[in-house]
């Protein structure tokens, strides 16, 4: 009996010159997994004149898409219709535990010239290990197939967003940043502790530290880049830092000028949510020609200083004036060391709110306000 199929074709590279899965669907079948059991109703029988895949190799890696080849021996090759690959999440190899059939379970792929491109946000996320195997198949004239024994397992690892996705995100913060408010400090909370620590073991100068994960999965950035963390955001009603914090109860307060000029670069870093009607922007602040600075033009969609919808800074009357967006809240990574001298610390006299903090925060995935349409 034929096993039921669930047709999604994928959509063609940007590139024309790249060889491409065509008519890549996901089938509901029961293949054999790899291990070589074989599901009683699956229809599948094996057939050892078709060649088995051997030395894998993965290339070109993006954060949703990655191109794949093996070799194999020349027998029988002409009678290869199709590929099957089996692909996983590493923390999941084992194949077809699934409690209905009518799970997609793997890749079938006309067979195409190799290296092939598998590419598709619905079953690949950025920064996340997988594995895969590969078999080849012939499909019969009664829609059953004949199948190779299953490769070795191969693992890899998707690639953080690019550029192009970052700009993705950014297009869409842009949209709901709201008007702009004017601030004159940036601030970092902290416990007694941190700042006792600082003074004591690093001659008074906080220092960058890699940032933890929270935001986006596939922001690259996590993990990755060092920095110390500012909030620059203003109440409505007093144009001043909020008295409330969930990061500790010593703030140190410096002036904007200090830490955001025109020898800074700005760039956008993130935009992502908790599951809560409030977003948040992730900026980054780098010296011009800084190792901070180095390693975000290469990743990160700079922003112009002076016109942006986040946070600017221009000169008027010979004074330099500063705007934050009303309705994102705004985290501020600079990326150089900060003596405590260039500003004060001070106890605040708000509540420390720990339901606001972002530490290692997981983006909800399902809000369509600040994801974009490749793997989360």
């Amino acid at each position: 009996m034929e096993a039921p199929r669930l047709a999604h074709t994928m959509s063609s590279p940007a590139s024309p010159c790249e060889e491409v899965i065509k008519n890549l669907s996901l089938e509901a079948i029961q293949l054999c997994d790899r291990d070589g059991n074989k599901s009683q109703d699956s229809g599948i029988a094996e057939m050892e004149e078709l060649p088995v895949p051997h030395n894998i190799k993965i290339s070109n890696i993006t954060c949703d898409s990655f191109k794949i080849s093996w070799d194999m021996d020349s027998k029988s090759k002409d009678r290869i219709t199709h590929y099957f690959i089996d692909l996983n999440k590493k923390e999941n190899k084992n194949s077809n535990k699934f409690k209905h059939k009518d799970v997609p379970t793997k890749l079938v792929a006309k067979a195409v010239p190799l290296p092939m491109t598998v590419r598709g946000h619905w079953f690949l996320s950025p920064r996340t290990e997988y594995t895969v195997a590969v078999q080849t198949a012939s499909k019969q004239v009664d829609g059953d197939y004949v199948v190779s024994e299953w490769s070795e397992i191969i693992e890899f690892c998707t690639a953080d967003y690019s550029k192009v996705h970052l700009t993705q995100l950014l297009e869409k913060a842009e949209v709901i940043a709201g008007r702009m408010l004017k601030l004159s400090v940036f601030y970092r909370n902290q416990h007694k502790e941190y700042f006792d620590y600082i003074r004591e073991h690093h001659g008074n100068a906080m220092q960058p530290s890699v940032k933890d994960n929270s935001g986006s999965h596939g922001s690259p950035i996590s993990g990755k880049l060092e920095g110390i963390f500012f909030s620059c955001n203003t109440e409505f009603n007093t144009g001043k830092p909020p008295q409330d914090s969930p990061y500790g109860r010593y703030r140190f307060e410096v002036a904007a000028e200090k830490l955001f000029n025109p020898n800074t670069n700005l760039y956008f870093g993130d935009f992502y949510c908790m599951y809560t009607a409030y977003h948040y922007v992730i900026l980054v602040i780098a010296p011009v020609g800084s190792p901070g600075d180095e390693f975000c033009k290469l990743r990160l969609p700079q922003l112009n200083i002076k016109d942006n919808k986040f946070l600017t800074c221009d000169e008027e009357d010979g004074v330099m004036v500063y705007h934050h967006a009303q309705d994102v809240i705004l985290e501020v990574i600079y990326t150089d060391p900060v003596d405590l001298s260039l500003g004060t610390v001070a106890e605040i006299t708000g509540h420390q709110l720990m339901s606001l903090s972002t530490a290692n925060a997981k983006k909800d995935p399902s809000c369509k306000t600040c994801n974009i349409s490749v793997g989360r």
